[in-house]
């Protein structure tokens, strides 16, 4: 049987894909298991400096596999498998101070629009379309969408897709803000792959730290947030990156950042 998860790192970026093209890469326990070990691995590992999030084949992911989904005896019975499989990939993403980055490869419906919400940044293949679809069977999102589509579009414009479950197409991704770019499909992994190099070529302690201070901002007020990034800023002026990119300033080269 092959795996659910594919792993591979290239020029400092983790690549995970969603391997199972035959069921548009639609999840299952296995697969959760397997992609929370994938993205602590991840994190854990020096060598990684940005992660990228793609589906094998066709699709990007089609959401949970309602054929392989066991039986549900009770109301809390439902909730727990939320909580206790789903729910582990928004915590364990949220747990992660690297980039993340999902390349949208095909469809994304609902959980699995959701799955790319999770992430910092998204690209899209042009020829492609997302929905979040959960009203098409009288669903709300159980695993973070309702959350996460709000602070990235607006509450008017999330209430407007999680109401209606309407596909919309890469470019009006792009017009709302949903994705950061589109790319043709001859050229998305090879531009989403550039995108991810020039993040990993960056000051590594820099980038994990404007990351914190961007998601902690999100809960705090003003004064405590200036001083949580005045502490990073004290922080992150002694590092050996910051020297090398005043003296690469100064000496008009581009620096060579190494993570210290």
């Amino acid at each position: 049987m092959a795996s659910p998860i594919l792993t591979s790192i290239e020029n400092h970026v983790q690549i995970i894909t969603l391997n199972r093209p035959e069921k548009k890469n639609a999840f299952n326990r296995e697969m959760i298991t397997a992609w929370v070990q994938a993205l602590q691995d991840a994190q854990h590992n020096d060598q990684v400096h940005v992660i990228v999030v793609t589906g094998a084949g066709s699709a990007f992911c089609s959401g949970g596999d309602v054929d392989g989904m066991r039986p549900i005896q009770t109301p809390l019975d439902n909730k727990n498998k939320l909580w206790e499989h789903i729910h582990r990939v928004p915590l364990t993403l949220k747990a992660i101070d690297k980039p993340v980055i999902a390349a949208i490869n095909g469809p994304a419906v609902g959980a699995g629009l959701d799955m790319a919400l999770m992430c910092d940044m998204r690209t899209m293949v042009s020829d492609s379309k997302v929905s979040e679809g959960y009203v098409k069977v009288g669903l709300v999102p159980g695993d973070g969408g309702a959350f996460f589509l709000p602070q990235i579009i607006g509450e008017a414009k999330a209430l407007e897709l999680l109401w209606t479950g309407k596909f919309i197409t890469s470019e009006e991704a792009l017009q709302l803000g949903l994705v950061n770019h589109v790319y043709p499909q001859e050229q998305f992994m090879e531009q989403t792959m550039k995108l991810a190099a020039q993040i990993a070529e960056g000051p590594q302690i820099a980038i994990r730290m404007t990351k914190r201070a961007v998601r902690y901002a999100r809960t705090m007020e003003l004064e405590p947030a200036l001083d949580l990034m005045s502490s990073h800023y004290a922080i992150i002026k002694e590092t050996e990156d910051h020297k090398e990119g005043v003296a690469a300033f100064k000496e008009k080269r581009q620096p060579v950042f190494k993570g210290n």
